[in-house]
């Protein structure tokens, strides 16, 4: 009945669409949700919004199962509940509903329901001036259900608090709060083990007696520069340049994928301004930016600290890396010089069609995967032994050789010196060993008697 599906809207009449998840219901669009995401999208990504739109649908789907109640508290209220116990019955194990939902976690639960409570909180302010300006203003039934869930949301001043946030005393208390997440010690960061990276490089990215460089060019950038998953994918060409200190290095720069500079050979129509890479993409590839598309050439970029404006540079560790980067990358330039492709970016498809196209994160997950096993290591978060695991290891390495935190921070590119405690946080094998070195130095001749 309610899906979401991808979307170019037109705005005004210049004829710039905005690609984006729209919701479908019986009645068409639903508009204020499409509203809501238009205004936020200067400052929301994709992935965010593909996930509100699920909580949105979430809501549509059990306000249905539940459309005698016409009390928005007592709906929503209701709604919260089950996401937390899930819509079967225990004793029985049916559900009546229909619905089939399994209970969340109470994260889960609660991220979804503070998407809802600041859509309500947007669309109940809204409409009113809505109403003035247009009077005759009729949506779908759906828009005008849930315009009048926020107009209940509004007159009672919340359905819930911002628990999520680190200092809620600061907003106005709700009558329903979500559950309070409860607390775990987070246990070892899944590193990739540094003593199997290089079996990784050398023998896991070996197929067929060929070396795959352009998967090892990716998971250098991770591990070795500590660079996220999705960043690589927007790397041009150009933005690889021999180090001007020892040419043996590579100087990597990976720019902002719609405000980083364009490449330096271009400039505005007028010859004067010079381009930002949207601009450039839609000038001279007629195509967006990677992280302003939905299809499976889209990569995130998740923002943090730029080293300029605006761009983020590979700071090696060691920087051997950076020597082997180089070396590697001359090999790759070599492998796809006779590919012709329509868009700048550097990692294509070499070997399957079509070639030249944009090299997508999905099947760099699948090699990097098939690469972890070549070598006999088992593909999973907690082994750190997924892409992101490259990420934690070159975290915990800089802190192991005693680098401060800010430096820390600045190599790792995070806005904020209190992002990196996830990447250098201490493992269990090292809490153990505290307790062990501590307990030799309290009980030095201290023996217990197993026998028994």
């Amino acid at each position: 009945m309610f899906v979401t599906v991808k979307a170019k809207v037109l705005s005004d009449a210049t004829g710039i669409f905005t690609e984006m998840p729209v919701l479908l219901t019986p009645a068409g669009v639903l508009t204020p949700l499409l509203d809501y995401c238009l205004a936020r999208a200067h400052d929301r990504s994709l992935a965010w919004m593909i996930k509100l739109n699920k909580s949105v649908r979430l809501f549509l789907e059990y306000m249905e199962c539940n459309h005698g109640e016409e009390e928005g508290y007592v709906l929503f209220r209701n709604f919260a509940q089950r996401l937390y116990t899930g819509t079967f019955e225990k004793q029985s194990g049916l559900d009546e509903s229909g619905l089939c939902w399994r209970g969340r976690s109470p994260l889960g639960a609660q991220n979804i329901i503070t998407q809802l409570t600041d859509f309500f909180r947007w669309l109940g302010e809204l409409r009113p001036a809505a109403a003035t300006l247009n009077p005759k203003y009729v949506g779908s039934v759906y828009d005008q259900k849930m315009d009048r869930y926020a107009y209940e949301y509004r007159r009672n001043s919340a359905f819930l608090g911002h628990a999520w946030e680190s200092n809620a005393s600061n907003h106005s208390s709700g009558r329903l709060r979500p559950r309070r997440p409860l607390n775990v010690e987070i246990g070892d960061p899944p590193a990739f083990p540094e003593d199997r990276f290089m079996d990784l490089l050398v023998d896991g990215f070996k197929v067929g007696g060929r070396y795959d460089y352009r998967n090892m060019l990716i998971t250098l950038l991770l591990h070795g520069a500590g660079f996220r998953e999705s960043e690589p994918f927007h790397l041009y060409i150009s933005d690889v340049i021999r180090s001007p200190e020892d040419s043996r290095y590579a100087t990597v720069s990976i720019h902002h994928p719609t405000y980083g500079a364009a490449p330096e050979e271009w400039v505005s129509i007028s010859g004067k301004a010079k381009l930002n890479r949207s601009d450039y993409l839609a000038a001279r590839y007629s195509c967006a930016p990677r992280n302003e598309l939905l299809n499976s050439k889209g990569a995130g970029w998740k923002g943090g600290m730029h080293d300029a404006p605006y761009y983020k540079k590979a700071y090696w560790f060691s920087p051997n890396f950076g020597q082997l980067f180089q070396t590697l990358w001359e090999r790759y330039l070599e492998q796809v010089a006779g590919i012709s492709r329509s868009h700048p970016f550097a990692f294509v498809n070499i070997h399957r069609e079509p070639r030249g196209e944009m090299y997508c994160i999905a099947q760099y997950n699948k090699s990097h995967a098939a690469a972890c096993r070549r070598i006999g290591l088992i593909v999973s978060k907690s082994c750190g032994t997924t892409p992101h695991g490259h990420r934690h290891a070159y975290g915990r390495r800089l802190s192991e050789a005693g680098i401060n935190k800010d430096l820390i921070r600045r190599f790792m590119h995070h806005s904020s010196i209190d992002s990196q405690d996830i990447y250098t946080r201490i493992g269990m094998k090292e809490a153990l060993e505290a307790l062990t070195v501590a307990a030799d130095r309290m009980y030095p001749n201290l023996s217990i008697d197993t026998d028994f």
